[in-house]
């Protein structure tokens, strides 16, 4: 009995180890795109104004007219907007290389790879990604977004393995002289093999993932990919797939069409809409009363994570995200919507601008997509609800809500207001239970740390910047940020207590607390009084 248990326990250790190496790796992916969701954004909204079927595309054909009665020099403006998308293949005008075309070639990937450097070993890594990616992105025919999310943080790497050869062995005065040329010829030769060996390389796979996406539309078979992406949702597994293979395939479709579906796949708020609404009508206790709430922070805020611990609380509301997340792409592959651009975070708002630059029939396809979505979750979601009512009541379902919020916390730790306040007597007690450490420096820079540095992080960080501003405590710098990208400067690091661990390994010599939710932890007032105390006794 005692081996079946230890086997168990193994088992149950070696699961969850690999579920945080699997948040680790799509967290990594996602810290490279998006930083750069905005260079996404301004790319996709270039292409829908100006390319030939875009909303000013029909300046393209008066350029042209207008060219037949003169050089470019008198064409002027309107020879400039045609060019600006385009660029200029008479080459009449070499500084018209077409915004479009260059972006989508050198800008994006470059953004991608610096960043990835920039995560693995600072601006001198970034600077040695860009160059090698460069050399990627020549060797190739196609964009280079998978390149360069491999060869950005390898590259880096490399650059930070070849400092070690090094370190400590510099004479005084020729530290800077190495580290210029060092980086500049590794990167020299990275850019050589970047053209000749992984340039082919990675357009081949590009290819191939492009072909799987190509026969799963040209089969009907694109909707089965709700089976693994919604519940990859809820364990926050969806970053390694989203961020990995649907961003980079969908920029290259959008270049070509104007749009991708791929980009709605996961960001669709109707499954998770259709949830909350089904326990806004048929929920019980706190889970009824916070859904509404809940629906406002998911739907318009596009936080999706609010609605993770309502299905952990029962399983089987799986198959109604599954089933929403596949009608709401069945509906877009047979109507042919998409977006034009990622849109993140997954708000409604977010969906519909980045829906509308590919023309009104677009979006409304779109909007459809998510309206049936949204009714195909609640109405199976309903059905759920009621068949276990009778029971929930009994129970008033307020134990099995404050386990799933438990529970989420133990898969990533995000939270909304509302859902902060279900957990409100617990956090209150763990908060009397253990008191604010004592800090051994002044606490000027806090930061909330968590695994993308957006959402969540950014809501915890403005209920603290709220509560100091209440307590007329000032001179305090309160900000959000990825643990990746924590750098030392922090006084005080402030993370889900499953994230802790993480974030003191990143800097140890910060003081370090952990809360159960971001939203309404009793910790931040202690936090706030430590600082005022810290204020006072200085003066």
């Amino acid at each position: 009995m005692t081996s079946a248990s230890a086997t168990s326990s193994a088992s149950t250790g070696g699961a969850k180890k690999a579920q945080v190496a699997v948040q680790r790796f799509g967290t990594f992916l996602s810290g490279m795109i998006m930083p750069n969701i905005a260079a996404f954004i301004a790319w996709g909204l270039i292409t829908t104004l100006f390319i030939a079927t875009g909303w000013l595309g029909w300046w393209h054909p008066v350029a042209d007219m207008l060219g037949g009665f003169g050089n470019a020099d008198q064409i002027g403006w309107s020879h400039a907007l045609t060019t600006l998308a385009v660029g200029d293949d008479g080459k009449t005008f070499p500084q018209y290389v077409g915004l479009v075309g260059s972006m989508l070639t050198y800008l994006l990937p470059l953004l991608i790879a610096n960043t990835g450097g920039r995560m693995v070993y600072g601006e001198r890594g970034g600077v040695v990604a860009t160059i090698a990616t460069m050399g990627v992105i020549v060797g190739t025919t196609i964009p280079m977004f998978l390149g360069a999310m491999v060869m950005g943080p390898l590259a880096a790497w490399i650059t930070k393995q070849m400092d070690k050869l090094w370190e400590g062995k510099l004479k005084p005065g020729f530290e800077m002289l190495v580290n210029n040329f060092s980086a500049g010829i590794l990167g020299l030769i990275l850019a050589v093999l970047g053209f000749f060996a992984f340039g082919p390389v990675f357009t081949a796979v590009s290819d191939f993932l492009g072909m799987i996406v190509g026969w799963l539309v040209s089969a009907g078979l694109l909707p089965l990919l709700s089976i693994i992406v919604e519940p990859a949702k809820i364990l926050f597994l969806n970053n390694a797939i989203n961020h990995g293979v649907f961003t980079p395939l969908g920029i290259q479709q959008a270049a070509d069409t104007g749009k991708s579906i791929l980009f709605l796949i996961e960001a669709n708020p109707g499954p998770g809409v259709g949830v909350l609404l089904a326990f806004s009508f048929f929920g019980v206790g706190m889970a009824k009363a916070s859904a509404p709430g809940a629906i406002i922070i998911q739907f318009l805020g596009g936080i999706h994570e609010i609605y993770f611990p309502y299905v952990l609380m029962k399983p089987i509301l799986l198959i109604s995200v599954i089933a929403g997340g596949a009608t709401g792409v069945a509906t877009n592959a047979l109507l042919g919507g998409g977006l034009a651009f990622p849109a993140a975070p997954g708000s409604i708002i977010a969906v519909a601008l980045s829906a509308a630059p590919a023309g009104i029939p677009n979006l409304l396809v779109v909007l459809l997509s998510v309206v049936l979505a949204a009714a195909v979750s609640f109405l199976l979601s309903m059905v759920f609800l009621l068949r276990s009512r009778k029971r929930d009541l009994a129970t008033e379902g307020a134990g099995d809500l404050s386990a799933a919020i438990a529970q989420t916390e133990a898969n990533k730790g995000k939270k909304s207001s509302v859902l902060g306040g279900l957990g409100e007597a617990g956090a209150a007690t763990a908060g009397a239970a253990a008191a604010t450490a004592t800090a051994d420096h002044p606490l000027e820079n806090i930061v909330f740390a968590c695994d993308a540095g957006m959402g969540s992080s950014a809501m915890g960080a403005s209920v603290l910047r709220n509560k100091f501003k209440k307590a007329g405590v000032g001179g305090v710098t309160v900000t959000n940020k990825a643990i990746a990208n924590l750098d030392g400067t922090e006084d005080l690091v402030i993370t889900q207590n499953q994230l802790t661990q993480r974030a003191t390994e990143k800097n140890p010599n910060a003081m370090h607390v952990s809360v159960d939710n971001f939203m309404n932890s009793p910790k931040y007032d202690e936090v706030v009084d430590l600082v005022r105390k810290q204020q006072e006794d200085g003066a």
